[in-house]
Parts: C-alpha cells; structure tokens; sequence
C-alpha cells in the first residue's frame, strides 16, 4: 500500500503554462461540486486541511496540483454543475478541463467522485462519456457511503453503474472520509495506476 510520507499543495492553474513542469504522473479528480472531493483528497493523503473544503460549493475553480511523494501529483479539477457559479466562470471551465485532459501527457488516470445518496447528474453523465472519448482511464468513486446502511450500498451502487455504463458494479469503488471506507482500496488502485505494485 502506498505511504504518504510527504504531501503539499503545489500550485493552482488555470492555463497550461502553468502546470508543474517534470513529467511526474497525475491522478486527477473530477466531480460536481459539493461531492466531497476536498475531503477526500485530505482523507486519502492523511491530511487535515490539505485541500480546503468549504461550505460554498463551487470554491474549486482552478485545477489545484498537489505533489505526493515527491514522485507524482494529485489534481482536483473544478467541481462541475454548480448553478450559483456565475455563467462566465461555468463557460471558463469547459475549456480549462479540456485543455487539461487532452494535452496533459503525464495524466495517467481520473477519478469521478460521484455521491453515492444520488443517481448521476446529466454532467456526470457527460463528463464520463467524455473521459471515454477522450480515452482516459476512469475510476468512479462513490463517497459518503457513511451516509446510508450498509444493506442499502448495492442499491445504490447499481443506479450509479447504470447511469454511468459501468460494466460491473464492483468497478465502484465505495469510501467515506468519515469513516476511511474505501482508503485502502484508494491507495491500492493508485498503486496499480501509477505503476509502484
């Protein structure tokens, strides 16, 4: 299992100038706002308050690059389908997203955070049905699991596998950064991704 011996917010971008230079692979994050992607990222790195999360959805609007290790970068992309984000800024993002996903050599995987309480958004669909266009490796995660009963996950798991056309439900990875579900699995598929199995 990957140890997190070193984590740190390196810089956020917005045009591809200024993106970190050295080639080191990187896992994106992609999902709506609000889906817990902040939380996450402190819960899988062992951090507090890494990653900042607010009570204002719609916060993230830059691609924000943190380096692990020394060895490769976590990025979470601009939280998505946020009403109260102003249009200018919504009309920014695809754009920014695209430019990220499609010219960014050293991206080896994204992970779709997706709120296991709800069916997928139309942006969720979209956004993986983009990712399958743009060839990119997909990961969904369903978070805050801890918010239903155990019994109830298969439910729900197989609603979000539907909508998004993921072939086996067991392709979904469940995690709470309430209760650290899902951690080990986290670091696992990041092991596998990033190559260090």
């Amino acid at each position: 299992m990957i140890v997190i011996r070193k984590a740190e917010y390196v810089a956020s971008a917005v045009k591809h100038d200024q993106y970190p230079v050295g080639g080191l692979p990187e896992i994106a994050m992609a999902g709506r706002s609000n889906v817990g992607k902040s939380s996450l990222i402190n819960k899988f790195l062992g951090r507090r308050n890494l990653a900042r999360t607010g009570n204002t959805p719609g916060k993230t609007q830059t691609l924000n690059f943190y380096s692990v290790n020394d060895a490769w970068f976590l990025v979470d992309l601009p939280g998505y389908g946020y009403a109260k984000v102003a249009k200018t800024v919504n009309a920014q993002w695809g754009p920014m997203m695209e430019t990220y996903l499609k010219k960014r050599e050293s991206l080896r995987a994204v992970l779709q955070i997706v709120d296991i309480r709800h069916a997928p958004s139309i942006e969720d669909i979209e956004m993986q049905q983009w990712l399958r266009t743009m060839e990119v490796p997909t990961l969904v995660v369903a978070t805050k699991v801890d918010k239903v009963s155990r019994g109830q996950w298969p439910k729900h798991l197989n609603v979000i596998a539907k909508a998004l056309d993921v072939p086996d439900v067991s392709l979904i990875l469940p995690f709470s950064a309430e209760s650290g579900v899902g951690v080990k699995e986290l670091h696992e598929a990041f092991e596998e991704i990033l190559g260090l199995v």
